[in-house]
C-alpha cells in the first residue's frame, strides 16, 4: 500500500512544523504510541497547541 502522504497532510493538524512525520501516518502513530503519546489529530486544534500528547491530557480534555 503506498502512503497518500499529500492526502493526509490536507487533514493532518500537526502544528510541530519541524516533524519529519507529518502527513506518514503511520510513522507517526508508531512514534507515539512507543513515547506512550497519541498523535496531534486525536486533539481538537486548540489542545493540540500545547503539544501535550499524553494519554491523561486527552481524557481530560474530552478528546476531539
Amino acid at each position: 500500500m503506498d502512503c497518500r502522504k499529500e492526502i493526509n497532510l490536507a487533514r493532518c493538524n500537526c502544528t510541530y512544523d519541524p516533524c519529519s512525520r507529518k502527513g506518514s501516518c503511520c510513522e507517526c502513530i508508531q512514534y507515539h504510541k512507543a513515547s506512550g503519546e497519541l498523535p496531534a489529530c486525536y486533539f481538537s486544534d486548540k489542545d493540540e497547541r500545547t503539544y501535550n500528547r499524553s494519554i491523561d491530557f486527552f481524557i481530560k480534555s474530552g478528546g476531539r
